[in-house]
């Protein structure tokens, strides 16, 4: 028994004793004053002249691609209704038949297209979202003002995506 109590004892000294916590101030890195999404004008172009993907730019490439998604998704809606409504499958006429079964998987193709740029649009808004917008995923190097004006989807610099070109052909031939 002497053992327990003496464990005890230790136990409760150690409860006892105080541990004094360091003293913090919690400080703010950033002062700034949240001032709201930065607008920008209609009419405004990124230039060469301002700090590359700056928050303008970042404004600017945002809008434009989510623009660009919403005519896509309009454009596709359109699309798939009015293909429902013309339908010559029920028709006698086996050419009319084959004629718009052709229409009909051509439309389809470009709407599977346009979906996959959707996605692609999708992808652009994330990085735009974590400051990856407009830098190379292979080199992280600057894309270029022009080239994302041209395409505002583009994920590699010219030389990156040549050699990514390059690199499916050659698994294409194989």
């Amino acid at each position: 028994m002497p053992k327990t109590s003496k464990l005890k004892k230790k136990v409760t000294k150690v409860k006892n004793k105080s541990i004094k916590k360091p003293k913090t101030k919690l400080v703010s890195k950033t002062k700034e004053i949240n001032k709201g999404p930065l607008k920008i004008s209609k009419n405004y172009l990124p230039k060469d002249t301002e700090k590359y993907m700056c928050e303008k730019h970042k404004v600017f490439f945002r809008l434009k691609l989510q623009e660009w998604k919403k005519e896509l998704v309009k454009a596709n809606n359109e699309a798939l209704y009015n293909g429902s409504m013309d339908d010559n499958s029920i028709s006698a006429d086996i050419v009319d038949q084959a004629s718009s079964y052709t229409d009909k998987n051509v439309e389809m193709k470009a709407i599977n297209r346009q979906i996959k740029l959707i996605s692609e649009i999708d992808k652009a808004l994330m990085r735009i979202k974590d400051d990856t917008y407009g830098y190379c995923l292979d080199t992280a190097e600057p894309i270029g003002l022009k080239r994302l004006m041209a395409r505002p989807v583009a994920k590699y610099t010219i030389a990156a995506q040549e050699k990514h070109e390059k690199n499916e052909k050659v698994y294409a031939d194989e």
